[in-house]
């Protein structure tokens, strides 16, 4: 049975002003373009193999996967369903603001203007189910933390708190396989 791999893009401006992204632009730091080049060296050293890079059409995931698409000589292509979750009113708030990370655990609210937890999933899980029906290609998907959480939860069951607090690191590499989906 096939698979897929997933990576954050590299470190931000507004990650290292701990500051939520979410759907507004916020560039790749220095730190941030040398964690994609280091995740590009470790993908050819540790011989991982995809067909296709998917990549969220926010810079800092394009600039991402773009660096990891030249080193391996993998074609990029921008997927706008990798796009970053809009948390509407808390966008450029503080990541650890104690009433963000209570609206994070409401699923179906859209965040005075955002995309509710389910909407994002609705349209990652459709990506997801098209790219299991192609078996014969594994791809990367390099987009974002929320992302991330929606990925995660289509391959393992988890409860709203374990979704809510979910995440992974800048540049950070998963692999995810079709049979160890619930």
């Amino acid at each position: 049975m096939g698979h897929l791999y997933f990576v954050r893009h590299g470190q931000t401006v507004w990650n290292v002003e701990n500051k939520i992204c979410g759907a507004t632009e916020s560039p790749l730091t220095d730190t941030g373009r040398q964690q994609a080049q280091q995740t590009a060296e470790a993908i050819i050293a540790e011989g991982i193999h995809f067909d296709e890079i998917r990549y969220s059409p926010l810079s800092r995931a394009r600039d991402t996967a773009l660096i990891i698409a030249d080193a391996t000589g993998v074609p990029a292509v921008e997927e706008p369903r990798l796009f970053e979750q809009n948390f509407g009113k808390w966008e450029g708030t503080a990541r650890d603001g104690a009433e963000f990370r209570a609206a994070k655990g409401q699923l179906v609210q859209s965040f005075g203007g955002g995309e509710s937890m389910l909407r994002l999933c609705q349209r990652i899980y459709n990506l997801i189910d098209e790219l299991k029906a192609m078996p014969e290609k594994t791809v990367l998907l390099v987009a974002h933390n929320g992302i991330s959480r929606a990925v995660h939860s289509y391959f393992n069951d988890m409860t709203n708190d374990e979704y809510a607090a979910f995440g992974i690191k800048n540049c950070e590499i998963r692999r995810y396989d079709w049979e160890d989906r619930p």
